[in-house]
């Protein structure tokens, strides 16, 4: 009989985000694999995963989930309490906080380890709450999930995680929402982008230190410096602050374009993507890099790094460069001047997103619940210390 998986989607922001994407690819995919599923949500969520999966039992949260400390202090008192009216065997926290007073087994998702890297500089109230509760994930919780090789092996260097604990379980990429955009998808956006046309470099993201922003614009204006009709730049996205972002804007030449659309809502994205001469995403630091996977779904040639997981989602089928504003600027510039590339790129991007899909990402799941309750289950050997 299969184990009745509750997963804690209460993290999950309004925007829905890298965060969201997950959870609802994964959800599916569980759902769709015959998974015993109980979810936990914040009421605006609540009728969203009822139909998303149909036949699991979907319990709202109090309304005060909504703010952040709220919702870290009712995942310890209150979740226990759902997992037993739900009678579920495995715990699944998708994001770096678990219930320390559950005896249930629990898997935890530790999507990077990043902030110990690069702290974010505005909050350090946040970053000691963030580091201390991923230290005691990883050391308590019962299996991790890591959404990279990459992921898996700084969990352990950094945070001396125990190996044989941590499971590997890529993101996937939904195909549907995902594609090769058509001319009117194209059109669209670049019509609401007030670009018409005009040719652009996208990045969608946060405005986080690690994401690079600021070496993106500079590498994007040596690229376009001397060019009579430079591409465009739009930065999508929002949420994160990097005050480099605002500095470097301001460097931008008066014959250049820039153009901040914030969020774009997610039907917009294969036009988005899809239609861009080039895809940029030249971060420092990753746990996996679902834009660049979603990116490629859409046929887009895409320039990323070398660091952390991006190689092991990019493969051949992406260009790279270093992170640094003339390594940028450069490997833009050879992109812009070579349309034979980039529609090799494109090609090779779209055929190799097509090994990565929620259904390979669920099975990797559902093993890793299946381990935490053998795990559990198992008899515990008594030591001395």
């Amino acid at each position: 009989m299969a184990p009745r998986i509750l997963l804690d989607a209460t993290a999950v922001p309004a925007d829905r985000g890298g965060l969201g994407r997950y959870v609802d690819g994964l959800l599916c995919a569980l759902h769709a694999q015959g998974a015993d599923l109980a979810v936990v949500c914040q009421r605006s969520d609540e009728q969203r995963y009822g139909e998303l999966v149909p036949g699991a039992r979907v319990v709202a949260g109090p309304a005060a989930l909504s703010h952040r400390a709220a919702r870290l202090a009712w995942e310890q008192s209150g979740l226990p309490h759902v997992a037993d009216r739900v009678a579920a065997d495995v715990i699944h926290l998708p994001t770096y906080t678990i219930p320390m007073s559950t005896d249930l087994p629990t898997v935890v998702t530790i999507h990077d380890v990043t902030l110990f890297a690069e702290p974010e500089p505005h909050d350090p109230v946040r970053t000691t709450y963030v580091k201390s509760a991923t230290r005691t994930a990883a050391r308590r919780a019962t299996r991790i999930i890591a959404p990279s090789r990459a992921t898996r092996d700084e969990l352990v260097r950094v945070l001396g995680a125990d190996p044989d604990r941590i499971d590997v379980a890529y993101h996937g990429v939904d195909q549907r929402a995902f594609h090769r955009p058509s001319e009117s998808e194209v059109k669209q956006v670049s019509d609401r982008l007030g670009l018409h046309g005009h040719p652009y470099v996208a990045y969608l993201g946060a405005l986080e230190p690690r994401k690079n922003v600021p070496n993106l614009i500079r590498g994007w204006v040596r690229a376009c410096e001397h060019r009579p009709d430079a591409p465009a730049l739009v930065l999508a996205g929002g949420g994160g602050w990097d005050d480099e972002v605002d500095a470097a804007l301001a460097t931008v030449p008066l014959n250049l374009r820039v153009v901040r659309p914030g969020y774009l809502p997610w039907p917009a994205l294969p036009g988005f993507f899809g239609g861009a001469l080039v895809v940029a995403h030249p971060s420092r630091g990753e746990g996996f890099g679902l834009p660049v996977l979603e990116a490629m779904a859409c046929g887009a040639p895409v320039l990323t790094t070398r660091r952390g997981p991006l190689p092991e989602v990019g493969g051949d089928a992406v260009a790279y460069t270093e992170p640094d504003p003339s390594g940028i600027g450069a490997a833009l510039g050879d992109l812009f001047d070579d349309p034979a590339r980039r529609e090799d790129l494109a090609d090779a991007a779209h055929a190799r997103a097509q090994q990565f899909s929620w259904k390979a990402s669920a099975e990797a799941h559902l093993a890793s619940y299946q381990r935490a309750l053998d795990q559990h289950r198992a008899p515990r050997t008594s030591s001395t210390h």
